[in-house]
């Protein structure tokens, strides 16, 4: 395999001359601070090749070489990895850049070596003479995996996982509640699983369609569950962000402890898990007692989750219940808020002091600017750049996640040949040309920008074989985005991209992933267009 065909294109590669032949005296030496790397490697390789790697240099003196590069001049997740007849050093400014390091050795050695199991009995297994110095644009580069809406076994969480390592990612924003199923284990709220995870019946498709799955649909991590997948992220060097949706999106909830709901308004007792798709209109009353409930809920999560981003949603919050609502109005006459807008700004700002208070910081969709930003809080720009610009302008990070260019569930070419049909259509060449920081920023706004992620919801994503398909092979394109230092969207060599993919098209096929073909769906693949809802046009960049 050439070092022309990595993906993310790395910041410079040189050529060696002589390869690296590896066999069964190559051992794999780990200096302090890469043991984590080097167990991956060797399970990894081991698997693929045959080869048991074992520690030290090997009788030959051969060796695969682990090394963390205290001098400061990598950076926490850069790397140097060099390969001449006497072996491959990999060198990273911390443990992370070692793991990246790790990841484009392994591209090196070709499609095979993304197997499990041999397949080429006799191999002659060889890394070209290179050197690679590289290091990563953003420092948020993320996967957002929507399990509420559809849920994703644990094996498959820990399948994408892997498949974001791959690809040098490392958030994954796990969105665990919405109004369709809540989906981690709270002890002290057991109502939230026994019944908040289950909903009788799906909606297939977008919601005007007519068709229903009539087959009850749902599951849950446990405790333990989140405790394994954070480490397995971890090992990993992927920091998961857990999503816990308020005060809108929360019908889940609201039907396992209807008191959370607007009782004064509606009869919550009759609310059961939603079963469509949509912005519903049933969210979180303001009161103290919610406010307490969900302290109760993130003390739990807080425990799971070590990482210092807690999000909270505070997207797509209908305000009529609280304009109909007695007690609502009551709450912001106390509070002397501007309104329903500052209801939910008061709502968000408690649990920004709240996570603060703990060390955490709260981030939150893009509707949290409305009635006033809490001060420590995140942005996640949805709705196009606009509310980005807003916050980092207001001096407040943001992660770039604009829907019209990278909300991974919409369709992939025009006409009715998608299997879903919906949203913009976003190409793989569209995902290639998305830029993360407006033009419209200062350099100080726009350091601002902690990175981007791309967006998989799953209203329409009901398997695996869904999800790989809406996300593959966008998903590499978006990864080259938020790793590599590329020019200008116009500039963008998007043909030399597709050069690359070539080869890594292999490597998705040795690791089984679903993903659209470059030609487009296979016919067994197409569903009747009224699944979908396209939308039709140039997406708005506001």
């Amino acid at each position: 395999m050439s070092a022309a065909e990595l993906i993310p294109a790395p910041g410079a590669v040189r050529t060696r001359g002589a390869a690296f032949a590896l066999d069964e005296r190559t051992g794999l030496d780990a200096g302090p601070g890469t043991e984590a790397t080097a167990r991956w490697l060797r399970g990894i390789l081991g698997a693929a090749t045959g080869l048991a790697l074992p520690p030290g240099t090997g009788p030959h003196g051969g060796a695969i070489r682990l090394r963390v590069d205290d001098t400061g001049s990598l950076g926490p997740e850069g790397y140097r990895l060099s390969v001449d007849e006497a072996g491959v050093s990999v060198h990273g400014g911390g443990p992370a850049g070692v793991f990246w390091g790790a990841q484009t050795l392994r591209q090196l050695l070709g499609a095979e070596a993304f197997r499990r199991a041999p397949v080429t009995p006799g191999r002659r297994w060889t890394v070209p003479g290179v050197t690679v110095e590289d290091a990563p644009r953003f420092g948020w580069r993320g996967l957002l995996l929507d399990v509420a809406r559809h849920f994703l076994p644990k094996d498959g969480v820990l399948r994408y996982l892997d498949l974001m390592a791959a690809h040098k990612l490392n958030v994954l924003h796990f969105h665990l509640t919405d109004d369709q199923g809540w989906r981690v284990e709270i002890r002290r709220y057991p109502k939230l699983t026994e019944t908040g995870a289950w909903r009788s019946r799906t909606k297939v498709g977008h919601r005007a369609s007519p068709l229903w799955d009539e087959r009850p649909h749902g599951g849950f991590y446990t405790q333990d569950d989140i405790r394994e997948i954070v480490a397995y992220a971890a090992e990993r060097h992927i920091t998961v962000v857990p999503e816990i949706d308020v005060p809108g999106h929360s019908q889940a909830a609201i039907a396992a402890y209807p008191e959370l709901g607007n009782t004064d308004v509606i009869d919550t007792t009759a609310l059961s898990v939603w079963d469509t798709w949509g912005v519903n209109p049933n969210v979180l009353a303001p009161t103290d007692n919610t406010l307490r409930f969900y302290e109760g809920v993130l003390e739990e999560v807080l425990e799971l989750f070590p990482s210092a981003f807690v999000h909270l949603g505070g997207d797509e919050c209908p305000k009529d219940q609280w304009r109909s609502s007695a007690a609502a109005q009551a709450r912001i006459k106390e509070l002397g808020l501007a309104g329903e807008d500052g209801l939910q700004a008061w709502f968000i700002a408690h649990f920004d002091r709240w996570l603060t208070e703990r060390g955490r910081r709260l981030i939150g969709w893009d509707e949290i600017l409305e009635g006033g930003l809490a001060p420590g809080a995140a942005v996640s720009s949805w709705r196009g750049y606009g509310g980005g610009i807003a916050a980092a302008r207001a001096g407040h990070d943001v992660v770039m996640c604009p829907e019209q260019y990278v909300y991974l569930d919409h369709r992939q070419a025009p006409g009715e040949e998608e299997p879903v049909p919906i949203g913009f259509v976003r190409t793989l060449e569209d995902a290639y040309r998305f830029e993360p920081v407006p033009a419209r920023l200062t350099e100080d706004e726009a350091r601002h920008v902690l990175g981007t992620q791309a967006n998989l919801w799953s209203e329409v994503t009901e398997d695996q074989q869904r999800v790989d398909y809406q996300v593959f092979p966008r998903l590499a394109a978006f990864a080259e985005v938020a790793w590599s230092a590329l020019p200008a969207p116009a500039q963008r060599d998007f043909a030399g991209f597709e050069r690359r993919m070539a080869a890594h098209y292999q490597r998705l096929d040795a690791l089984g992933v679903a993903y659209r073909p470059p030609t487009g769906p296979r016919p067994w693949q197409r569903r009747p267009g009224v699944l979908g809802r396209p939308i039709e046009g140039t997406p708005p960049d506001k």
